[in-house]
């Protein structure tokens, strides 16, 4: 079997290459997972062009990966046992737009920042905002999530509905244009976050949302990360409709600062936005301050010009990247445990010891509003005690995080770096998702190897 020519026998050339170049681009994401060549990468252009792949490697038995940005943080798009890596960024048109509905028709190639740019002169938005400029279709995937989570919700909440190819080729059709619906199992939500071994999008429905009429910006600097945390905990509790809040440590800070050549006080921070009318967002910060103060807050700061907003969510952004780039040649280790808002100071402040223990070296973001934290650890993917000492302030974490009531991942999925913790998270419904998986993967192709795969 010739797979290259088999393939160009229903494709255009330019569609298909065993180029080393781009098989190695498809060999990887951002994570520091151990890359892995497929055999041929194919650039899909439409539904039909899926639809005939998934065929042709369902005949065959061939393994089937998904790829588009390439942001993820834990090997989803890893091709671990070769095969077709399957490119869906020509897939990157956004088909409609219905304002009245606050809806939108993308194909999944479509990324954030493309969507919103279409989106802006309808005066709408999409809110799912993970910092990495990702496709929706890998978005959907992960279900991601991100700074705006808090007011506006994770992907899952977003996705109204979709068109799916499955293993076989076959085509499906999930959700309806409806606001809600009480008819039949939500296959929708069963799709989202199954990180491309259920089936492959081709369409997505998304919700959308109509531009604040003002957004405000606010820094808050504490003397604890306890504190901080009692702060987020006290304002969610207040009622306040907040649009991000974002925990950043001084380790952190000190690589931002570094990095991008700022000043912030490295110090335990908090960092706000709100959304709504001018009239509103008066009452709504008010008592967002004064809750900070109560909590020994030193410094509370408004930001409210578009371009100092932009600089100081530049810096939340880029946390992860700018504290990885002291440590030259070390990669960053993902970390997104979740864990109730009622246990989120004692668990942030568990990460902290455990990485104040060890040789790695370490920083930690949170999207506090929600119990979603990052720690963000750095090793050097060679050296097999470094990453031995990150897995094992990994592996704390999550058993701290589901002993109480928590996750193991929060947004960035399962892939390859946690499904070694799935059998302790799941142990009553991993059976039940594996036989999911083999129903409508029975051949085991798409993206084998992967979150509930034996």
């Amino acid at each position: 079997m010739n797979l290259v020519e088999d393939l160009r026998a229903f494709l255009r050339p330019d569609q298909v290459t065993v180029n080393e170049t781009e098989r190695a681009h498809h060999a990887q994401d951002e994570s520091y997972h151990t890359p892995v060549l497929p055999d041929v990468v194919v650039f899909a252009e439409s539904s039909e062009d899926v639809v005939a792949v998934m065929r042709f490697a369902h005949d065959r038995r061939i393994p089937v990966t998904a790829f588009a940005v390439g942001s993820s943080l834990e090997g989803h798009t890893i091709p671990v046992r070769a095969g077709i890596s399957l490119d869906l960024m020509r897939m990157n048109r956004v088909l409609e737009i219905r304002p009245d509905d606050f809806l939108v028709r993308v194909q999944p190639g479509v990324t954030k920042d493309q969507l919103n740019e279409a989106l802006r002169r309808h005066g709408l938005f999409f809110s799912v905002d993970p910092g990495a400029n990702a496709s929706v279709g890998g978005m959907a995937a992960t279900n991601a999530s991100g700074t705006t989570t808090v007011r506006y919700g994770v992907m899952r909440d977003q996705v109204r509905a979709l068109k799916v190819v499955l293993s076989d080729g076959r085509v499906l059709h999930t959700g309806s244009l409806a606001a809600k619906s009480s008819s039949g199992y939500h296959l929708t939500g069963l799709f989202v976050g199954s990180e491309g071994t259920l089936g492959i999008f081709t369409e997505l429905w998304l919700r959308v949302f109509g531009l604040p009429e003002k957004v405000v910006a606010a820094r808050a600097a504490f003397s604890d990360v306890a504190a901080c945390v009692r702060a987020s905990t006290a304002i969610m509790g207040s009622g306040v409709a907040v649009a991000r809040m974002e925990l950043c440590d001084p380790q952190i800070l000190r690589g931002v600062n570094r990095f991008k050549g700022t000043d912030y006080p490295e110090v335990p921070t908090l960092f706000f936005e709100f959304h709504g009318t001018k009239a509103g967002l008066a009452q709504e910060i008010e008592p967002v301050r004064e809750i900070c103060l109560g909590e020994g807050c030193a410094v509370f700061e408004f930001v409210e010009s578009e371009e100092a907003r932009r600089r100081l969510w530049d810096a939340r952004h880029v946390a992860a990247t700018a504290f990885t780039a002291q440590y030259p040649g070390k990669r960053h280790l993902a970390t997104d445990v979740c864990v109730p808002l009622s246990k989120l100071a004692d668990a942030v402040e568990n990460a902290r010891l455990l990485i104040d223990q060890s040789d790695v070296p370490g920083g930690i973001v949170g999207h506090v509003g929600d119990g979603n934290f990052h720690a963000v650890l750095v090793v050097n993917p060679d050296e097999a005690t470094e990453v031995a000492a990150a897995y094992h302030i990994h592996e704390k974490l999550v058993e701290h995080a589901l002993a109480v009531g928590g996750t193991c991942t929060g947004e960035h999925g399962v892939g390859l770096g946690k499904r070694r913790f799935q059998i302790i998270e799941h142990q009553d419904s991993l059976s039940l998702m594996r036989d999911i998986k083999h129903l409508l993967d029975p051949l085991q192709i798409l993206n084998p190897g992967k979150l509930v795969s034996d």
